[in-house]
This record gives C-alpha cells, structure tokens and sequence, in this order.
C-alpha cells in the first residue's frame, strides 16, 4: 500500500492505495505535504487536484475500497447520485431495496473509506438539511456548493 498527502481546499488529504486501486482518500490531515507520487497513486491525485479547480466532475480511476457486502452495495449505489445532486438517506434506501434500514444505509455512508470520489456528501436528509458527515459539516456544505457552482469563500 503507498499513500501520499496532497493540498486540497478542506485540508491535506490522504490518498492510499496499491497497482489494485485506490482504497482510502480522507481529509483532516497533518502530515507534509508529498513531494513524490507513485505512479500507482499518480491518477487519482490528477483527478483529485482536477475536481478541486472545477474542470473535472467525474472520476476515471480504479476504485477498490475495504468494506462489507452490504457497504459495498451502498458505495456502488452512492455512485449513481449524479454531480451536482443530492439523495436522501431515505431515497437511498429504498434503490438500496430496503427501505427498513435507513440507519444501516447512513452508517455504511458514514464508513465510505473514497471521501468525494464515492461521493457520501451528495447524502443529505429527507428535509434538506446537512446531516452527518465525517469529514464535518462544513466540508459537506463546501463540497456541495463547489459541485453547484457556487463561487467558494477562501478561508484566510
């Protein structure tokens, strides 16, 4: 497994993952920024700092996150929210085939291993509001405004 650190608008981000995919990418990070890339990791940091300048909103890499059968089902579904959109926890649910387990639905969203590229911030609740988000809320909000459109304030 390699793993870089990249500069991105919501903090460093972590990027991991070996010759068989990209298996983490999760912001809230302390360490340096990498100097080098590997060539296994060297795609998905292009399309990341892609996505951050607005000129990419789909992802092209090879994707092979850890998790359970059923979370594997709800990344796969979480896939489908097209850019710039939202679903609810209930709406996934229910193209998940279960509209019972909500709650497991927002727990497998809340372990999505592909911060922005499995896109759990495009997951909102039934009334519009922000709900959850590992990354904080206030990521959430700028990942949906970025994905909108919308012109980001900086923060210094």
């Amino acid at each position: 497994m390699e793993t870089v650190y990249i500069n991105s608008p919501l903090g460093i981000t972590k990027v991991s993952g070996n010759k068989s995919g990209i298996s983490e990418i999760s912001v809230g990070y302390e360490e340096p920024i990498s100097t080098q890339i590997p060539k296994n990791l060297q795609q998905a940091v292009n399309e990341l700092e892609e996505y951050f300048n607005g000129n990419r909103s789909e992802f092209t890499f090879q994707l092979n996150p850890k998790g359970t059968d059923f979370q594997q089902k709800v990344w796969k579904e979480l896939l489908q929210i097209p850019y710039g959109k939202t679903t609810s926890y209930l709406e996934l649910s229910k193209k998940i085939g279960d509209v019972k387990a909500i709650r497991a639905v927002a727990s497998a969203n809340g372990k999505n291993p592909l911060w922005i590229v499995v896109p759990c911030h495009r997951v909102i609740g039934s009334d519009g509001s922000l709900t959850g988000y590992a990354g904080g809320l206030w990521r959430k909000q700028w990942l949906l405004e970025h994905e909108r459109g919308e012109k980001q304030q900086t923060l210094f």
